[in-house]
């Protein structure tokens, strides 16, 4: 509720529902995940998303204010998790066909996709089983995405958390939670057949880490759907609007109304996304 640029954003309202409202109702259509929780801090003024999940039956956990990673490590002890799914509440066009896919990508599931995962899930899948350590659908600048701001789903597992929470240090890897697990990472050109559409870049980091990338052909990186600024809500709203608010539509049928409405992408244009750098100027340095 703290946000600088927008505060209050995630309970601002869009088609008659708070943002979080629309996050949860999306995220809770994904096939592939146990349980959701809000992972919310100790300040004051989030006593009212508490409230609020207790209203949408959500379970809430509450943490520090500036380290997130330590939020999302206690967390991810107090509910038992061996898969961490990040995904962050302002981002109300959330798909949850795209949250299961980066959830199998990470897991090593064959889809119908053509994507080359090591394995089918095993009967006796345990933290060990899957082929990464940490898997994205996008990473932050400096990186390059292939998917609209707003759709970004991260997983890793319990372990890799675990050490990224005892080992990073410096003040943007506790903002940003997974830094740590990804940095200094670099991907071999992908020699993508004509045709693909989803494929995986793959390497391990400096620190050790197995990590892939999700990427979508052709290229929808430049879009911008999370909402940080007023300019962003507006974007979401008219969005709302114009495909009204049906449950289950998802990220294919904003492209196509963008393409029969061109325009919907200039209201929010201008604006500019943080770097895996940038920290909120309020938090300590160490």
């Amino acid at each position: 509720m703290s946000s600088l640029r927008l505060p209050g954003k995630v309970l601002l309202d869009i088609a008659g529902q708070p943002m979080l409202q629309h996050v949860f109702e999306r995220t809770r259509r994904a096939n592939m995940i146990d349980g959701i929780v809000l992972a919310t801090t100790i300040d004051p003024s989030d006593d009212t998303l508490e409230q609020f999940c207790h209203e949408q039956d959500v379970l809430c956990y509450r943490g520090s204010l500036p380290d997130v990673l330590d939020r999302y490590y206690q967390t991810a002890i107090q509910f038992h998790a061996e898969v961490i799914i990040r995904l962050t509440a302002d981002c109300p066009l959330i798909d949850p066909d795209l949250i299961d896919l980066t959830v199998m990508a990470f897991l090593g599931i064959r889809t119908s996709m053509n994507l080359p995962y090591s394995s089918h899930l095993p009967d006796n899948y345990s933290r060990s089983a899957h082929p990464f350590d940490f898997l994205a659908n996008r990473l932050p600048p400096p990186w390059k995405r292939t998917l609209p701001i707003g759709l970004d789903v991260e997983v890793c597992s319990f372990d890799a958390l675990e050490r990224t929470w005892n080992e990073a240090k410096k003040v943007f890897q506790r903002e940003h939670v997974m830094p740590y697990l990804y940095e200094g990472v670099s991907f071999p050109v992908p020699n993508i057949s004509p045709g693909t559409e989803w494929y995986l870049e793959q390497n391990t980091t400096p620190h050790g880490f197995k990590v892939a990338l999700l990427n979508h052909n052709p290229d929808y990186g430049s879009l911008r759907w999370t909402v940080d600024t007023s300019a962003d809500l507006e974007f979401v709203r008219q969005i709302y609007t114009h495909i009204g608010n049906q449950a289950g539509f998802g990220w294919r049928e904003v492209l196509a109304l963008l393409e029969r409405e061109p325009g919907l992408a200039l209201i929010n244009a201008e604006e500019k996304h943080k770097s895996v750098f940038d920290v909120d100027q309020r938090t300590p340095r160490s």
